[in-house]
């Protein structure tokens, strides 16, 4: 079958799912891998957090990855459709097409517009549907502008454009499908390398960005939650679901966290102890209560899935489920024991949790775990971080003005007749932060006498704090955000390495929408799962402020040759968000670890080894001319 016929087939799978009506399918009608569904019924929230929804979700993902063929695959899914619950089918479905051989080069929707309900205000989506029903059967689309949820009262309004974005909130969704909590390499035979330590990283990398927009808008960094007993920001978020009928809960400020009916909150704050015994005596207990070292090559990865807590935890049963159940019980804070039938919050859904400013907070406080292993880690040496022979002497951002990068806000558009029963097309006009387009251009010095080889690495931070203050080395590695990491060839003498921004390891520049995945576009033999993972491109850098905010830009050359895996240097499928994205069913193709040379402790006294001649640090200045 041609792909494109497979990406239509699969599009009609993922089509007005809000508006599924009719009782399930018989259980004498059904497939027989079908008949022990469903637990989770149609029109409750799904959640991927949540223990019980995910071995249901995991149970129906491995059931479609094992069909025997493509048309044995689609019958199974058009069944399901009929069977399971709609968030569940949808995160299910994803993940089986993502991975499976013969979905190569399929892409699955864009979620936004597949649950639009979950990224667009109910009042914007209650104007809509009006809209829809006086329009004219002559008229073409109709455009709805997206209503605000708050306003300056709340200090945390102004981070809105940062928690709200839609694609940012795709991206948190869409990596979880690439990295599920539940895979079993030992079913699914792959292996998603590092899985635990980027899930470590790539929400690190996000607390990090959170701070540097806080810093933009003239805010506190955020303080990190620590305490189980400790009063809740509140937030509302604005959405309701059309699946359930009811509005994601909102929680009043002043809330604490408390027991669901599944777990309580000493059992946190014991998997909390557990893990920190693990970090201060260097080693995790398995189930079989084997001592396992948190070794440098080992111990993130091993702490990484021992929070989150993912199949590949050692010993969930001792060590819990720090993270998954953390979502939970703060989306439940306002109806703990459910006595109300309320919908959970926003904290429940990986492609809503990020609009909540606790979900930074909660996010800190894992990062801070993490931390604290770091810095049982000797700190980097020069032999670390030198690379001998090769020497950086400038750096320049190139952009309309030399240094100074122009940020502002840009209109889009979101299609919402795919994921809504309308009789026509109506799209939400909405904002978003974007950037003008720049290159970096690093003049470099090799005296080897040869041809080198490597790995450029490109962070930015802020300069001061929030009070003005310069930030000293070691507070401010927490706040850099990676910007691109590539390989490339240094030859002998003086030479220059120009990037594009638009080129960043980090980012994804476009996500095909239904439209464009029905007429063909972006249907590639080539596609992976990892082709739609990856940051939003408009927000790969900061907002700054009107006035000019200062930041640095540190660029590092290391030696690839001590860098590369397995001899991969960026023919791999799919890499072009690799570094928060890892690459196609192959080992993450960098030695080092995720945030080098940022991710250890940085002394008093060896700031000094930051002056190696293959680093540079750059004042680089980002405006924001906008509103």
């Amino acid at each position: 079958m041609a792909l494109k016929d497979k990406q239509l087939r699969i599009l009609a799978l993922f089509k007005k799912l809000t508006s599924v009506t009719g009782d399930p399918l018989p259980e004498g009608d059904r497939d027989d891998r079908l008949k022990s569904f469903p637990t989770l019924q149609r029109g409750h929230l799904f959640s991927c957090f949540n223990e019980i929804h995910l071995q249901e979700s995991q149970h129906l993902y491995e059931t479609l990855y094992g069909a025997k063929d493509f048309e044995d695959f689609m019958h199974l899914c058009e069944q399901a459709r009929d069977i399971v619950n709609e968030g569940l089918f949808v995160y299910s479905v994803s993940v089986a097409v993502l991975h499976r051989d013969d979905c190569k080069g399929v892409t699955v929707p864009p979620i936004q517009e597949i649950f639009p309900d979950r990224f667009i205000p109910a009042e914007t989506i209650n104007l809509a549907l009006k809209a829809d029903k006086r329009r004219d059967d002559a008229a073409g689309g109709i455009v709805i502008p997206i209503q605000h949820t708050g306003n300056i009262l709340d200090k945390e309004y102004h981070l809105a454009y940062f928690r709200e974005d839609i694609e940012v909130n795709a991206h948190h969704w869409h990596w979880h499908l690439v990295y599920p909590a539940s895979w079993r390499a030992s079913v699914m035979g792959k292996t998603k390398d590092r899985k635990g330590e980027l899930f470590c990283y790539m929400h690190q990398q996000m607390c990090a960005r959170y701070d540097c927009e806080r810093l933009s808008t003239g805010l506190q960094r955020m303080k990190p939650f620590h305490n189980f007993d400790e009063e809740l920001e509140g937030y509302s978020a604005h959405l309701t679901s059309l699946v359930s009928g009811l509005n994601y809960g909102n929680r009043p400020e002043g809330l604490t966290m408390k027991d669901v009916p599944q777990v309580g909150v000493q059992d946190m704050i014991r998997w909390r102890e557990r893990i920190l015994d693990a970090i201060h005596t260097g080693h995790v207990h398995d189930v079989n209560n084997k001592e396992i070292p948190l070794d440098e090559e080992h111990g993130i990865d091993i702490l990484g899935a021992l929070i989150e807590s993912s199949e590949d935890s050692q010993n969930k049963r001792f060590y819990g489920t720090l993270h998954n159940w953390g979502h939970v019980i703060l989306a439940q804070a306002h109806d703990p024991d459910g006595r109300f039938k309320e919908n959970p919050g926003v904290m429940d859904d990986t492609s809503t949790a990020l609009r909540d400013p606790i979900f930074y907070r909660l996010h800190r406080f894992m990062d801070n775990i993490f931390q604290e292993y770091k810095h049982s880690l000797k700190p980097y040496d020069r032999h670390d971080l030198e690379f001998p022979g090769i020497r950086i002497q400038n750096v320049t951002v190139k952009a309309r003005v030399e240094n100074i990068v122009n940020t502002f806000m840009k209109e889009d558009e979101l299609e919402l007749s795919h994921g809504i029963n309308l009789k026509g097309s109506v799209r939400v006009k909405y904002e978003h932060i974007d950037h003008e387009p720049y290159k970096y251009h690093i003049e470099v010095d090799n005296t080897t006498g040869a041809v080198k080889n490597a790995t450029v690495r490109i962070f930015l931070a802020p300069k001061y704090d929030e009070l003005g203050n310069r930030l000293v080395l070691d507070n401010q590695r927490g706040l850099f955000i990676e910007l691109d990491k590539f390989h490339t060839e240094i030859p002998p003498g003086k030479s220059s390495i120009d990037r594009l921004s638009s080129e960043s390891s980090v980012t994804l520049s476009h996500t095909p929408t239904f439209d464009e995945l029905q007429r063909g576009e972006g249907v590639d033999d080539d596609k992976t799962e990892f082709c739609s993972c990856g940051w939003p491109e408009h927000m790969l850098i900061p907002r700054g402020n009107s006035r000019g905010m200062a930041f640095q830009l540190f660029v590092m050359l290391t030696d690839w040759e001590h860098d590369n895996v397995g001899g991969q240097g960026g023919t791999s499928l799919c890499v072009d968000a690799v570094s928060y994205c890892g690459a196609k069913d192959e080992k993450y193709p960098d030695k080092r670890a995720m945030g080098f040379p940022f991710d250890r402790t940085i002394t008093a006294r060896n700031p000094t080894m930051f002056k190696t001649h293959n680093m540079h640090f750059s004042d680089v200045v980002i405006q924001f001319n906008g509103h």
